[in-house]
């Protein structure tokens, strides 16, 4: 075919992670590679208890068309979470996102034009970079270390006055695992009132801390209206329902329900439904805790099995929750070559390249813990570090 796509696709390209999730359904193969929540901790038996009182008491109505801006009891429901999060709001600050990967692409519609700048952290989540592509950005990548995104940094770049936001992940950050220290949440918030500078705070694994304590999130500290704060319930419920939230200022809310009429009309109403529903009559902080439980355990076995397996060089992140840990080789070590022998020997990740949008990261590697047990976990890094030791 001679078909003539628009000049954005020429910038985008297929996910690897996605590309890894077909590799890992081949019989055998130990996948570290996507980010999938544990699918046998998923509370089945009470979704389908809230989904059978839905259609009992809604009947048909539960499968109408519904606001753009998500059902009220439901953003109801999230502005109280939002305020165990120290974020003071209400629900009518509150926009229901198709996951919150919806509410990444809502951004980049509202507030990028082709050739603006946004500042990332080094590295970034593959997603979001996926996403603001799609709008020809122009990413800035800020200085970063193991207490997260530096504020200096990003000072220095907001100065400038050309970026249109900072997109940082704070808690638990995808690919690193690091945790933005409370320090540094404090003067992002205030070079963001300071700079005019928007900051795009994701924090999707919030809830999902198994040592150390909670740390309030950069919007609790906002008070300019310059923090866009999105999350999601893949983490804490099933990523099947597709159900996010953004809050943000009302004008900035305003833009993006504009936005998302253009795009979906509404997220699902069935889900929503069934998910306020579970919300109300079962004990979501249980089911998190158990959740925890079981990454906190798989964590532990992965550190471990990676100190005793691993060769001499390398080194790891040692996260306090989330779901991923950051595996750094010797600056000689190529993670694709690694990742090629590694899928012959039945074991995949994802290859740290994807994650630096203006290249850099061939020595490192994006291992994922809490979709294999722990056996399984001693099985994958045996076979990773038997790979990695014949390479050196």
């Amino acid at each position: 075919m001679n078909t003539a796509y628009a000049q954005r696709m020429s910038a985008m390209k297929p996910s690897t992670i996605r590309e890894m999730l077909k590799l890992s359904e081949r019989p055998g193969v130990i996948s570290f590679a996507g980010g999938l929540p544990a699918p046998e901790l998923f509370p089945v038996d009470d979704i389908r208890a809230a989904a059978e009182r839905v259609l009992a008491e809604s009947g048909a109505q539960a499968f109408q068309y519904g606001a753009s801006e998500g059902i009220a009891s439901l953003r109801e429901q999230i502005a109280d979470e939002m305020a165990a999060r120290s974020i003071a709001c209400s629900a009518d600050d509150v926009l229901i996102t198709t996951g919150s990967q919806q509410g990444l692409d809502l951004l980049g519609k509202v507030f990028l034009d082709p050739g603006d700048a946004i500042l990332t952290e080094t590295p970034t989540y593959l997603a979001a970079i996926q996403a603001f592509q799609c709008f020809e950005a122009n990413f800035q990548p800020v200085a970063t270390d193991d207490e997260g995104v530096v504020p200096e940094a990003v000072d220095e770049l907001a100065a400038r006055g050309l970026a249109r936001f900072l997109y940082v992940i704070p808690n638990f950050q995808n690919p690193t695992g690091r945790t933005l220290s409370l320090a540094r949440r404090r003067q992002l918030a205030e070079i963001a009132a300071r700079r005019k500078l928007l900051i795009v705070e994701d924090d999707p694994y919030a809830r999902l801390r198994y040592r150390g304590e909670h740390l309030p999130p950069i919007k609790s500290f906002d008070t300019s209206g310059q923090v866009i704060y999105l999350s999601t319930f893949s983490k804490t419920v099933a990523p099947g329902f597709r159900t996010g939230w953004i809050v943000a200022s009302p004008e900035v809310r305003d833009k993006l329900v504009i936005a998302k009429q253009a795009a979906d009309l509404h997220t699902s109403s069935f889900d929503q439904l069934v998910l306020e529903r579970y919300l109300r009559d079962f004990d979501n902080s249980l089911h998190v805790e158990r959740v925890c439980a079981a990454y906190g355990e798989r964590y532990a076995v992965m550190d471990e099995t990676l100190r005793r397996q691993m060769p001499e060089g390398f080194s790891w992140t040692r996260p306090e929750g989330g779901m991923f840990l950051w595996v750094s080789g010797p600056e000689t070590m190529d993670a694709m070559a690694v990742l090629a022998e590694a899928v012959d020997a039945g074991v995949a990740f994802v290859p740290g390249t994807d994650f630096f949008p203006r290249g850099g990261g061939e020595n490192h590697m994006r291992l994922n813990f809490s979709n294999a047990k722990p056996e399984v976990i001693r099985d994958g890094i045996a076979r990773l570090a038997a790979i990695c030791a014949r390479r050196l």
